[in-house]
């Protein structure tokens, strides 16, 4: 019962992907959720079994509160133990405000930020069992700026940075710490469906103050930071990973 166990969903590509993989590289055993691609997530877990780590492989669209529950039914009877809970499959429909459909509405917000309620409490209920744990959740800039189709995503990403500070005060008393990462444009799968992905990519490039453009690596590297000891002190904040563009008018 010694050994560390991570959970993160969405991990069988870009973000979700390159986090677990860093886990497993700092000796966690892993939980990689996925919604669609098995054979994407497969991949993902064959690298971490090369690493000497042991993987749990759990399909479940985590909208669903059933079927989050089943996942962590899951994890609970495979494990027994969560120590390390990364909140970052994501969804969105990408279109102006006016276009918008209730079923749009309710797809986005059930994924980006119900689900992260859901989870949370069940991934609390774990991290009892071995005196604590972690949790991240992975926001973007939209959350606080306006961005062009983003109407849903960014409300939904704003809800989900005011949980993780409901959720930092609350779960304090079990030890849990609970911080988000926020990310400015980055180059990933998600990025392709956004019908200005080239104007984003292009400004991000030439109007970051870093002077390049914030690359997975860099949000790894966050959420490694927020998950270690170091930053024990850390609740309920969202750190923004954009090289400086949020600073500029």
């Amino acid at each position: 019962m010694s050994q560390k166990v991570a959970l993160v969903t969405g991990s069988s590509r870009g973000i979700g992907r390159a986090t677990a993989i860093r886990l497993a590289k700092e000796g966690y055993d892993l939980v990689i959720n996925y919604a669609r691609s098995r054979s994407a997530a497969a991949e993902v877990a064959a690298e971490i079994e090369a690493l000497g780590r042991k993987v749990l492989l759990v399909k479940a669209n985590v909208g669903d509160v059933s079927k989050i529950k089943s996942m962590f039914e899951q994890i609970k009877e495979h494990y027994g133990r969560l120590d390390v809970f990364v909140s970052n499959a994501a969804s969105g429909v990408l279109r102006p405000a006016m276009e918008l459909e209730e079923s749009h509405w309710e797809w986005t917000m059930g994924i980006n930020s119900k689900a992260f309620l859901f989870c949370a409490q069940e991934a609390a209920k774990l991290m009892e069992v071995s005196g604590g744990g972690k949790m991240v959740s992975i926001s973007s800039l939209g959350s606080i700026r306006y961005l062009e189709n983003y109407t849903t995503v960014g409300v939904s990403k704003a809800a989900l940075e005011s949980l993780t500070r409901y959720l930092a005060v609350e779960l304090a008393p079990k030890n849990i710490t609970v911080n988000a990462v926020s990310g400015g444009a980055i180059d990933t799968d998600a990025l392709k469906h956004f019908p200005n992905r080239e104007e984003l990519l292009a400004s991000a490039a030439s109007q970051t103050p870093a002077g390049r453009m914030v690359e997975i690596e860099d949000m790894v590297n966050t959420i490694m930071f927020l998950i270690s000891e170091q930053s024990s002190m850390i609740r309920g904040q969202t750190i923004i990973v954009d090289g400086g563009i949020s600073l500029l008018v």
